[in-house]
């Protein structure tokens, strides 16, 4: 009898394990993939590039300065109605009953649909109203008669800590998470020549987009919708619209031309979304919800706020020994993770716990970096605090105990731009004019890191025509950080053009699939997946050419708006005609090689303070940072320059006012929400650390907010000899600091 072989298998590509992020929400968490280990694109040396780490104009530049480019707020549809919200006046209650009859009576109101039972903030919405003008949408939700049953509240974090305070979730225990050896650390404090004790406290502050949450839903009926929405995440729109319309989500697009501002808020198809989904279904016209900036501020989520209580000691010779760390998270009726101390720095001995203070708040949700900042601001005002008890210099002193070889560069790179030799060690020693003037001056710094990986979701499609237009897809979103720009620059440099002979097509579903924008992780995962298709496309292209020019494949070149090889050479048209009638069609796939993780900066700050009034100005402030292959300076610069700003802000300005008594926000308004603005911002001073040569695309944007705040801070402790542990520093802080009560 024959005797069966057994069948040999091709062995597929070899695997290894790296190291990715996965972002939900706007908040990354490293996780391990498995890729195959195959050769394929690389960038090659990050000073050898044509385009890419140069100063490139935003390709969209033309379009948002001439107010050509669309928003979701400017699109406007044929027989299109305006929704707005019934929101709750309350920080908490149960709602007795809704009476609709008046808002229904009212000319142009064509839906009202209630859906609340119980209130736990206030803006909470509770009625959702269309109508044909935006006029009678207002005068509808103003007509709805609403009965509440006022229940007992707390808006106050300290109140929240109270036993007896009232419980947001019904036996909600307030999960602790700790990390490290509590006994070991106090025993180590026996050991410290200093040692500081001191709480620390970052407000809860709010997003500020200047576009707000809101989306069109064009559903007329029948079996597809598009959805144009404002969104960090094109691709988490269609599932929640399809599940809202009742649709396939394969029938539900989503577009999204351009967006006015996320900062972690805008994920998702939100409450807004879901009610215009259900507005234009009743209805079967185009909806358009955008929330109002009263109830942008009080209902589209905020960055979380934090108290932190720190004890740290160190030696003598500028040692951090030990670190013990209380973490609250403000979270309102959400969560609000702090990232963990000692954040940058090694302590010998170090042990956190951490848990949310939950009140009757709109939920605290991803913002810019989430819970990095409120972390460094306290640690860097710490290791200042130590430094002056020690008489260390501070840059000297946080070179002693970094984590990351980066920070020690950096904080070289950024003492000497700043001037930092100027710098006193005793504080108010320095008076602008000299002499025993008011005005003050003093330097600060800080350090910071972030994550800013890439990961395997981006799918990039590149079609060469025949009349040799390029034209590059892919369904990701620009939250206006230039991915457009970086896009067209990839691939004319990998295919020897210019920017302007590539076409770029984003920013909706029916494109290749796109990772959403939080984490800093949409350049180090489109980036790669755009590469990897021009890479293809050349490859491709230069088969095809290859026999006309009578050279082997991998000789031809491209370059200069030609193609080359064996002494002959044909222009870019030329050598397009070379494709099939339908145009070449490549594909490109995110590879790991070409992202990186781990991006770190360190910011100075020089400011000056009227004693007299206790005004602080930010006269200078100097940002380094790195990240691998740096895609675009310009646009580097812009973000680096972007993260100072809102330094500025959180730590001299912005805070969401609550009155505790009536459970009311004071301020939910751009008039009393006070962001920096030109006569506010000082000189700003962007470094991009070249020294940094991994030959990898790494996210940079949130990095470069994390350390600016701690940075100013101790600026203002160096400046005066007072220690603002209390965000924002605001003039009474600065007076009081100064000329204590006697009483």
């Amino acid at each position: 009898m024959p005797t069966t072989q057994p069948t040999t298998q091709a062995a597929g590509p070899k695997k290894k394990k790296i190291k990715s992020q996965k972002v939900v929400n706007g908040v990354p968490t490293e996780i391990e993939i498995e890729v195959d280990d195959v050769a394929g694109p690389t960038w090659g040396a990050n000073d050898s590039h044509r385009l890419l780490n140069t100063r490139l104009p935003r390709a969209d530049g033309p379009a948002k300065t001439t107010g050509t480019a669309i928003y979701t707020y400017d699109v406007r549809l044929p027989g299109m109605q305006f929704g707005r919200f019934v929101t709750s006046p309350h920080a908490r209650a149960n709602i007795k009953s809704i009476d609709t009859s008046a808002a229904e009576k009212i000319p142009g109101v064509t839906a009202v649909m209630p859906f609340g039972k119980a209130v736990r903030y206030e803006g909470e919405p509770i009625c959702a109203v269309a109508a044909t003008t935006r006029e009678a949408a207002e005068d509808g939700i103003r007509a709805v008669k609403v009965e509440y049953e006022v229940l007992p509240f707390v808006v106050v974090a300290e109140d929240a800590l109270k036993d007896g305070a009232p419980q947001i979730f019904p036996n909600d225990p307030r999960a602790k998470q700790s990390q490290g050896n509590a006994d070991e650390v106090n025993a180590a404090f026996a050991d410290c020549d200093a040692i500081v004790d001191v709480e620390y406290r970052t407000r809860i502050m709010h997003h500020a987009c200047l576009e707000t949450h809101g989306v069109v839903v064009d559903y007329k009926g029948g079996d597809s919708a598009t959805v144009y929405a404002s969104t960090q995440g094109t691709f988490t729109i269609p599932g929640d619209a399809a599940k809202a319309l009742k649709l396939n989500q394969s029938n539900v697009t989503a577009v999204v031309q351009n967006m006015g501002g996320g900062f972690g808020s805008k994920f998702g198809l939100g409450i807004t979304g879901m009610w215009a989904c259900n507005l234009s279904k009743k209805l079967g016209v185009p909806v358009k919800m955008m929330l109002t900036r009263r109830d942008e501020f009080l209902t589209a989520g905020n960055g979380p706020g934090s108290i932190q209580k720190l004890k740290a000691g160190a030696s003598k010779d500028g040692i951090l020994v030990a670190c013990s760390a209380v973490m609250y998270g403000l979270a309102g009726v959400g969560r609000a993770n702090i990232a963990g101390q000692p954040y940058q720095y090694k302590a010998m001995k170090s042990f956190r716990e951490q848990s949310p203070i939950r009140t009757n708040e709109d939920a605290s949700v991803a913002m810019r970096a989430p819970g990095f900042p409120q972390a460094s601001f306290a640690m860097e005002s710490l290791m200042d605090e130590l430094a002056d008890k020690i008489g260390m210099d501070p840059v000297e002193f946080r070179k002693k105990n970094v984590t990351n070889d980066s920070h020690t560069r950096q904080l070289t790179k950024g003492a000497e731009v700043i001037g930092w030799n100027q710098r006193q060690m005793k504080p108010g020693a320095l008076s602008v004019g000299g002499g025993e003037g008011p005005i003050k001056r003093g330097f600060g710094c800080g350090i910071g890191a972030w994550g800013g990986g890439g990961g395997p979701k981006c799918v990039v499609n590149l079609i060469i025509n025949r009349d040799g237009t390029v034209v590059a897809e892919s369904g990701s979103q620009d939250l206006g950080t230039g991915t457009r720009t970086y896009i067209k620059a990839i691939v004319a440099e990998e295919l020897g053009l210019e920017m302007a002979d590539v076409q770029e097509k984003i920013g909706n579903s029916k494109l290749g699939d796109a990772n959403a924008s939080g984490g800093s992780t949409t350049s180090a995962s489109l980036a790669p997946a755009v590469k990897d298709a021009a890479y293809n496309a050349r490859l491709a292209l230069a088969k095809l050419i290859a026999p006309l020019l009578g050279a082997n494949e991998d000789d031809v070149k491209f370059e200069g708006r030609k193609v080359t090889g064996n002494g002959k050479s044909l222009d870019w048209k030329q050598a397009a005609m070379a494709v099939p009638a339908a145009g070449l069609s490549v594909q490109g796939k995110w590879q790991p090689g070409l992202s990186g993780n781990g991006a770190h900066g360190a910011s100075f700050a020089e400011v000056e303070v009227d004693t007299e009034t206790g005004h602080v100005k930010v006269v200078k402030m100097c940002h380094v940072q790195d990240g691998g292959l740096i895609l675009n300076r310009l646009a580097t610069e812009s973000q680096i320059n972007g993260g100072m700003i809102q330094s500025i802000g959180m730590a001299l300005y912005e805070q969401r006012v609550m009155d505790g008594r009536l459970g009311v926000m004071l301020n939910p308004g751009f008039g009393d929400y006070k962001l920096p603005g030109c006569l506010e911002i000082g000189e700003l001073i962007p470094v991009i650390d070249d020294g940094d040569t991994r030959q990898a695309v790494i996210g940079i944007a949130e990095p470069a907010n994390i350390p600016g705040v701690g940075a100013i801070a101790n600026a203002v402790f160096n400046a005066c000899g007072v220690r603002v542990r209390d965000l924002p520093i605001t003039p009474d802080k600065i007076l009081n600091g100064l000329y204590p009560s006697k009483a």
